[in-house]
């Protein structure tokens, strides 16, 4: 995990409430938690009878959350491996334990073995849950950038949060009530559990986002995914799939039966090239929806007219042509909205009903976020951390910015350093003024990390470019840049609110920072006056 163990053990207190909660509504259904043989029928164990009635109360990863009943599943990782831990979770009552090594011999309780501990583990979840994804008609959305944008859009043009489970970046809408994420795709185990409360809420319907490392790691293996939503893929995350190859052929496995499922209709961006390779790579019996604002599409967009707080453009799709006015800002953000109507449509919701509805859409915490502090010049707070997305948050700013505008951003440490150049290019290319300040540096220095983004300046770029190590130092030299008819975007944190430095994690909320400074700035000039 990216944070720090007080805070991941924090996490995992909620997440095993989530699981005892949907345990406790499994056994008030069936009277019973379900058996060991019944969980494990399809992995053909061989059990004596007496093994094979253990009743089990939960499904575990962590030995230190076992507790009496739980079955435990040894998952090797980056940083540790599970194996190393089962005498921990034997001590504490686990009743068996499934593993890719051969245990058996060595502990007072069954071990399982399996070839794939992490397929085991999805499809025991989501028996020990009883298959709620069968019943729910579930969006998932894959994508480097705009998956936290669809799936809010998404989820508020079918209905809102009342009627339209979400699990995401931000948070995890339950029906009832919401959790903050700890996980953009949690693990599968978690995924159950939570799909089990959206379904007990009343919801039928699920969006979903759908990282590259949940598919890598089989966290949504055989998931029952309806509508699949292929948005886009640009470089990220190389440090752990190693070349955009690999990369292409993870988020390839949501819309193939690799996976363990088939979509009934998948939603693709056909601007991205990668899009196009993916639509002619689909099984046939896949129902295709495209989008796109420059090709011929399922849905496209015409006639784009874009302002300071508001985007205009002519949709056409197969049943029509409408005038469509958006709240969202930017190009990339109609390609985002086509995404949506596109999943809204696959689910049979009409579109008039989901024009209207997107009147009310508020936007998306920390995506374009407009930051009002009583200043005659637009601030805007963004998750931009990729060369495109900045690209593209660049160009937005510049078509609502009269004057300069001014971009605050920085690379995080311990990850991909050869998109740091190109990050920095990108703002070079699309801003006038830009401040390079710390992201989150974790154990890297943040000289090192400047360093690797000075590979794309030249001499020309010396007097426009100021390198900040602290960040909110750089966003209050920002701020006294400004003048009127300016724009400063503070990009590549978003929704996020901390820090991460070697190891700890520290309370930083770029909104609620410049919030503060702003009022520092502005009492001091009263006071002078």
């Amino acid at each position: 995990s990216q944070i720090s163990y007080l805070l991941s053990h924090n996490l995992t207190n909620l997440n095993n409430t989530l699981q005892n909660s949907s345990t406790k509504k499994s056994a008030a259904q069936n009277l019973m938690n379900p058996i060991l043989q019944d969980l494990l029928s399809e992995l053909s164990p061989d059990f004596d009878k007496e093994t094979g009635e253990l009743e089990v109360t939960s499904l575990i990863t962590d030995s230190r959350r076992v507790v009496p009943g739980a079955l435990f599943f040894a998952i090797g990782g980056l940083r540790t491996d599970g194996n190393f831990y089962v005498e921990e979770a034997v001590d504490r009552g686990a009743i068996a334990v499934v593993s890719e090594q051969e245990l058996g011999d060595h502990l007072p309780i069954p071990c399982i073995h399996v070839k794939d501990v992490r397929i085991a583990l999805a499809e025991i979840a989501r028996k020990f849950y009883n298959t709620p994804d069968e019943r729910l008609h579930l969006a998932g959305i894959t994508g480097t950038n705009g998956k936290t944008t669809v799936s809010m859009l998404s989820q508020h043009l079918m209905g809102g949060r009342e009627h339209v489970g979400l699990l995401g970046t931000v948070r995890y809408d339950l029906g009832r009530r919401t959790l903050p994420s700890f996980k953009t795709t949690p693990e599968s185990v978690d995924v159950f559990a939570l799909l089990s409360q959206i379904e007990s809420a009343g919801c039928k319907e699920v969006v979903m986002e759908i990282s590259s490392h949940g598919i890598d790691q089989k966290r949504v293996y055989g998931l029952s995914v309806e509508v699949g939503v292929f948005l886009n893929l640009t470089q990220d995350h190389i440090d752990y799939h190693k070349n955009m190859e690999a990369y292409f052929a993870t988020k390839e496995r949501l819309f193939n039966l690799s996976n363990g499922h088939l979509p009934r209709v998948t939603v693709v961006n056909i601007d991205c090239p990668y899009g196009r390779r993916l639509v002619n790579t689909l099984d046939p019996a896949i129902e295709l929806m495209t989008f796109s604002l420059e090709e011929e599409a399922s849905l496209q967009a015409h006639k784009i007219v874009l302002f300071s707080d508001r985007s205009e453009f002519e949709l056409e799709w197969g049943g029509g042509r409408v005038s469509v006015v958006s709240p969202l800002l930017g190009r990339y953000n109609i390609s985002n909205l086509l995404a949506a109507l596109g999943i809204g449509l696959a689910r049979g919701f009409e579109m008039k009903e989901m024009l209207e509805r997107l009147k009310s859409f508020e936007g998306v915490p920390g995506r374009m976020q407009r930051v009002e502090i009583g200043q005659d010049f637009n601030v805007l707070v963004d998750y931009a951390h990729t060369d495109d997305a900045l690209k593209n948050a660049c160009s937005m700013l510049c078509d609502l910015t009269k004057n300069k505008s001014i971009v605050v951003f920085g690379c995080g440490g311990d990850r991909d350093r050869s998109k740091r150049a190109p990050m920095l290019q990108a703002v070079l290319d699309g801003a006038d003024t830009v401040i390079v300040t710390a992201d989150n540096p974790r154990k890297e220095s943040i000289e090192q990390i400047f360093d690797d983004m000075r590979v794309a300046m030249d001499v020309s770029d010396i007097e426009r470019v100021q390198f900040i190590p602290d960040r909110k130092r750089a966003i209050s030299t920002a701020l006294d840049l400004a003048e009127t008819g300016d724009s400063i975007m503070v990009a590549g944190k978003g929704h996020e609110t901390y820090q991460e430095f070697d190891g700890s994690v520290i309370p930083f909320d770029d909104e609620q920072v410049i919030k503060e400074l702003w009022a520092l700035k502005t009492g001091e000039k009263n006071l002078q006056s």
